[in-house]
């Protein structure tokens, strides 16, 4: 058979074996009352096991190899460490083993106990040539519930990883949650392409100082543009040349150095996400919005969210520009509801986490959640290829957690740490 230790750390706990008359290699009676608790760090596989064996009850830890000639290989025979293992679970009994005082150890061998059934299913998921996941020909039949708490773990899964970031970042700020979410929703307006260019915009050009300047649009605009590194070359529209001017006066003022203006990208962009548009539409927001994280706090509900970020109306200059001095036909350059669901999704919904589990309070990571259960799912190859194999996704906090399991989990074939995986195990 082709399998790992990991797997018969599955059948253990699971008690997936024949159980019928257990005995020790030497003949002994078995009864596992509690096969114990898996351990992840160093010692024995398992620990605060309840074996009987023979007329004794034993409490203890249990250690599981594919071979017990394995016991040698990882020197347990010379670490006491390993002196209260009460049950040795190998699948193959190939030596008898001892602890360091030399007393032999109880030995539960496997080989002829695991069902033909089980191991096929195991290795069908991990060792077949599946095209997108490796259990696309069954994860149709879990049930809803099943799925549904799954889905609920990785989400949170994922939320918390990325949490960690905002968490680094604010203490970066030391403390201020208001400089934090302007720096990651500067990032978000980038949408992946210009995320980095945004992001060192953001840290560039602190908030306090946009601040100073909220009763003016165009100085707003200057900063933007120029700390973008938009404003260097030679300009021959009257917009672009005003805020030239502005900009060359605050930047004396506050001893700014621009960004390179090769960093940000314009190929295989669709123009109205051109990183000109979308700094417009970001100078469009700060000019209207002050302590903008303050309000999403304080709102619970989808719509109102959306608010904060429709009706902002870029410069009239972008009704006929994409570039500077490159004129073009009219079109209205607003944020249009995908975008603004985008943010909802990448900035707001991690922020309300973040916020939740960094002051401990929980009804923000509820809030959080509850937005994702709001917001349609995204679209893409991945979620695409879910639906074709039956499972239907509707939601944000659906696409959210199946990217997370595809990527964290069916990437790696970690089908004996996921729920699904275990589902379809126990099946038979």
């Amino acid at each position: 058979m082709l399998f790992t230790e990991d797997f018969l750390y599955h059948v253990w706990k699971f008690r997936l074996y024949d159980r019928d008359q257990l005995r020790t290699t030497t003949g002994e009676t078995i009864e596992v009352i509690n096969p114990g608790t898996r351990n992840t760090n160093a010692g024995a596989d398992f620990q605060q096991a309840r074996i009987k064996i023979g007329d004794t009850l034993w409490a203890g830890n249990v250690e599981i190899h594919v071979a017990a000639s394995d016991w040698q290989k990882h020197n347990h025979q010379q670490d006491r460490a390993y002196d209260n293992v009460i049950l040795h679970v190998v699948y193959r009994n190939d030596l008898p083993v001892e602890t360091t005082e030399g007393n032999l150890l109880p030995t539960l061998e496997l080989e002829h106990r695991i069902p033909a059934e089980l191991y096929g299913r195991y290795h069908s998921l991990v060792y077949g040539e599946q095209k997108v996941i490796p259990c696309e020909s069954a994860i149709h039949t879990i049930d809803d519930l099943t799925m549904r708490t799954w889905l609920t773990r990785v989400l949170v899964e994922r939320l918390e990883k990325k949490s960690a970031f905002v968490i680094q970042t604010l203490n970066q700020n030391r403390g201020d949650w208001e400089e934090t979410f302007y720096q990651h929703l500067a990032s978000s307006f980038g949408f992946k392409i210009n995320s980095l260019p945004f992001e060192m915009l953001a840290k560039s050009l602190p908030q306090i100082i946009l601040s100073k300047h909220k009763n003016s649009m165009l100085q707003i605009e200057a900063l933007i543009f120029g700390q973008a590194g938009f404003l260097e070359d030679e300009l021959r529209d009257d917009y672009p040349n005003l805020l030239k001017k502005e900009y060359q006066f605050l930047r004396k003022k506050y001893g700014f150095e621009p960004l390179d203006k090769y960093l940000w990208k314009f190929l295989r962009l669709r123009p109205l996400n051109f990183p000109t548009i979308r700094l417009a539409q970001f100078a469009a927001l700060i000019s209207k919005s002050n302590h903008l994280f303050s309000k999403v706090l304080e709102i619970s509900d989808v719509k109102l969210l959306r608010e904060l970020f429709t009706d902002i109306p870029v410069n009239a200059y972008w009704e006929t520009h994409y570039r500077f001095d490159v004129e073009s036909n009219p079109s209205s350059k607003e944020m249009g509801l995908a975008s603004i669901d985008s943010l909802l999704l990448n900035t707001l919904a991690l922020f309300l986490f973040s916020y939740g589990r960094q002051r401990q309070q929980e009804q923000y990571v509820d809030r959080s959640l509850a937005l994702l259960e709001q917001l349609p799912a995204e679209q893409n190859s991945i979620i695409s290829n879910f639906d074709d194999l039956g499972v239907k996704t509707k939601t944000a906090f659906e696409s959210q957690a199946l990217l997370e399991l595809k990527n964290n989990y069916c990437n790696y074939k970690k089908c004996l740490q996921c729920s699904v995986g275990n589902k379809i195990l126990k099946l038979v």
